[in-house]
């Protein structure tokens, strides 16, 4: 071959097999001789990706994640850490709890008062002056007061003395563990709130105390019945795990079914979700009207939600006319738009139908294509744990930093730095009588502790680019098992063997770079997102409704337009894996050929779209319905379902969207073949005439169709 011959697989500069007006006869489909593709963003996101690497190494080694699982007590010491004196001693104390209850508490974000670790939390009532007059009678009050002191504390020294040295708290109150620390052991009698059956208690200051002076806040009740209902959760949890996995396993092998069932009879299982998702919405309409009805007997069930305000107990709500009225106002809407849309969008359905078919035979043809999901979770789940492992080191890297402490509140060197060894020889000591040198965080003046802030916006970020371009990486091997389908003149024949493998090999080794650029934009956009929901964060208390409205705008304008980039670096992936040109080219490309056939797309793609919807609703609806009749005790035929749940609702919603993300799974690889189908079906009618020498690739039925629609256009 002499230097001006070039191979037939290989166009030449001047042949642009991807315009309409190009026929290229050799064209089978996927091109296999290809180059790789935006190599210096293929360069960036390795060197990004090694940079990630080794600040995950740096962040190991300067990170300390028992700073996150064990509570620090003042002197910088974990509490329960094994090899240590605290070994036994795993829950932390507070000195005095009432000055954690001070405004300036949100303002340092540490507790003005000391803490020390113990084996157990305080049982009972007692003041240090309480104990004094015991323990001239008893020694052995004093051996369990100590328990709750510092090692240098001792039983004689008077009350002036002790809140000088603070080697002890000044009383002690029934306390319970909660995350590793002693808070106070609140529970309602009459509904007032106590502690150890006590309304009132003396500070060991001489004076009397409140429980809702202790407490702090108006909302202990409520903090109460949460702390309730997340035990009953965790119980019903606790007793129907196993149904749970039952009732996944069956929305996993009823998503099989449907699928396999999509390939034979399409039409008909189409119109079998209609009816279904009608007929549960139906069923829906009807439990409302019940239960409306036989609370009409009951006279508390007029009250409104207004009546009753926000409560914890969720199942009061259902105890109201109103709830179940308004429930079937919105099934009833949801109803009615559901029967318009079958009515208007008939003719596009029958389109929505072959492109079901056609992606159900190319499933069939490459079955592999539904086990790849798996190895996305699994890549997805890599990442994940990545980012979360380098934010924590990251969280936990530095030595322990001192700052000063004031309980009265009245020190000019408050929130300084200090040193626990030498604090009581400094000025500071003797300038602010009764100032705490106390742990505050962890940190350090090098310069890695100084970008700190900074590694934890590139581990974001870069996380970031990793989802996005594991979901591309997807996108765009499946593409090309399906594209590699469409363009077998004869199938299953033409097809050659292992389609998935072989186009994901072609994404990985050609094509990475054209994935991570198409990643990258996405990700700079979920970041401006994230900005803005911070922005948000701190911004929430002004009183300023244009930035308000600044911020509603933009974060409604990022939304759209991530969308938007989603759906066209979609299509600019089947481009990839079908032409293997770069990411710009092919989402020209793929922008055109949308353009040039937009209503075609905007129907057909969204009908098939909604098509997919609905079956996902009907899997994750019939397996809802389903654990509803076990979990109520109204299917006992089939098997007896648990009769200690406190509320039914936990695995019933648990089932319900584990079903639908479950039956997300399977469609999305369903709803990828279709549009890579539609797409290279666009390009087919475009570069082929339907001749003997440019035959068409396209099914009879789906070209059946779309001929029918141009004659009607014509004739119209």
């Amino acid at each position: 071959m002499n230097d001006t011959e070039k191979p037939a697989d290989t166009p030449s500069e001047e042949e642009d097999f991807g315009d309409p007006r190009t026929y290229d006869p050799d064209f089978k489909g996927p091109v296999s001789n290809r180059s790789c593709t935006d190599v210096l963003c293929c360069m960036i996101f390795l060197l990004c990706i090694v940079g990630y690497i080794v600040l995950g190494l740096v962040a190991w080694v300067h990170g300390d994640p028992r700073r996150a699982a064990y509570p620090t007590d003042s002197q910088g010491h974990f509490c329960g850490q094994k090899g240590t004196p605290n070994e036994n001693k795993t829950i932390l104390f507070y000195f005095n709890l009432l000055r954690c209850t001070s405004p300036s508490v949100l303002l340092n974000l540490q507790c003005p008062t000391t803490q020390i670790c113990v084996s157990k939390c305080p049982e009972k009532f007692l003041t240090y002056v309480e104990m004094q007059l015991l323990y001239t009678k008893d020694k052995s009050h004093w051996e369990d007061y100590r328990q709750f002191c510092k090692n240098t504390a001792k039983p004689v020294k008077s009350l002036t003395q002790l809140l000088l040295d603070d080697d002890c708290p000044t009383a002690i109150f029934p306390s319970k563990p909660f995350l590793q620390r002693c808070f106070p052991d609140f529970s309602t009698k009459n509904g007032t709130l106590t502690i150890g059956s006590q309304i009132v208690f003396q500070d060991g200051n001489g004076g009397t105390r409140s429980v809702i002076e202790l407490g702090a806040a108006n909302g202990i009740n409520k903090l109460l019945d949460a702390k309730s209902l997340g035990l009953k959760v965790f119980e019903d949890y606790a007793t129907t795990w196993y149904w749970i996995l039952i009732g996944l396993m069956i929305a996993m092998v009823l998503s099989w079914i449907f699928l396999i069932l999509l390939r034979f009879i399409a039409g008909c299982l189409f119109w079998v979700f209609m009816i279904g998702v009608i007929g549960i919405i139906g069923y829906g309409i009807w439990h409302c009207y019940q239960q409306y009805t036989n609370l009409q007997e009951h006279p508390r069930s007029v009250l409104t939600v207004y009546d009753i305000g926000i409560q914890t107990n969720i199942s009061m709500y259902f105890e109201l006319q109103q709830t179940w009225f308004t429930l079937m106002i919105i099934l009833c809407i949801i109803e009615v738009i559901v029967i318009l849309m079958l009515i208007f969008l008939r003719n596009r359905i029958r389109v929505a139908i072959i492109l079901l078919k056609e992606g159900s035979k190319a499933i069939g043809y490459v079955p592999s294509t539904l086990v790849y999901p798996a190895l996305t979770f699994i890549l997805l789940s890599i990442c994940i744990c990545y980012w979360v492992v380098t934010a924590v080191f990251l969280a936990t890297s530095g030595v322990p930093v001192y700052k000063v402490i004031a309980p009265e509140g009245h020190c000019i060197h408050e929130n300084q730095t200090c040193d626990p060894e030498i604090f009581n020889t400094t000025e500071i000591a003797k300038a602010c009588p009764g100032a705490l040198c106390n742990f505050a965080f962890y940190g350090g003046k090098s310069l890695y502790h100084q970008y700190i802030p900074t590694f934890h916006v590139y581990n974001l970020f870069v996380f970031l680019w990793l989802i996005n371009f594991v979901i591309a990486l997807g996108q765009c091997a499946l593409a090309g098992a399906f594209a590699t389908y469409y363009w077998a003149m004869k199938k299953p024949d033409d097809i050659p063997r292992y389609p998935l493998f072989t186009a994901f090999g072609r994404a990985i080794r050609y094509h990475t770079g054209s994935l991570a650029f198409g990643s990258l934009i996405i990700a700079l956009i979920q970041m401006f997102k994230i900005v803005l929901e911070y922005l948000d964060h701190r911004l929430k208390r002004t009183e300023n409704t244009l930035s308000k409205f600044l911020q509603c705008c933009l974060r409604c304008c990022f939304w759209c337009l991530e969308n938007a980039i989603k759906f066209l670096n979609r299509n600019a992936y089947i481009m990839i894996a079908i032409y293997g040109r770069n990411f710009c080219r092919s989402a020209k490309d793929a922008f055109n050929l949308l353009m040039r056939n937009v209503l075609k797309v905007a129907v057909t793609d969204e009908v098939t779209y909604f098509v997919l919807f609905l079956g996902k609703i009907l899997v994750a609806g019939s397996i809802g319905v389903l654990a509803f009749l076990f979990f109520t005790q109204r299917l006992p035929v089939i098997a007896q379902g648990p009769a200690s749940l406190n509320y039914y609702w936990v695995p019933l919603l648990t089932v319900i969207l584990g079903s639908y993300l479950i039956a997300h799974g399977f469609f999305s690889v369903y709803a990828m073949c279709v549009e890579t189908i539609f797409i290279c079906f666009l390009e087919d009618l475009e570069r082929n005439d339907g001749s003997t020498a440019r035959p068409y690739y396209v099914s009879q039925p789906l070209l059946k169709i779309f001929q029918e629609e141009n004659l009607q256009t014509k004739q119209q």
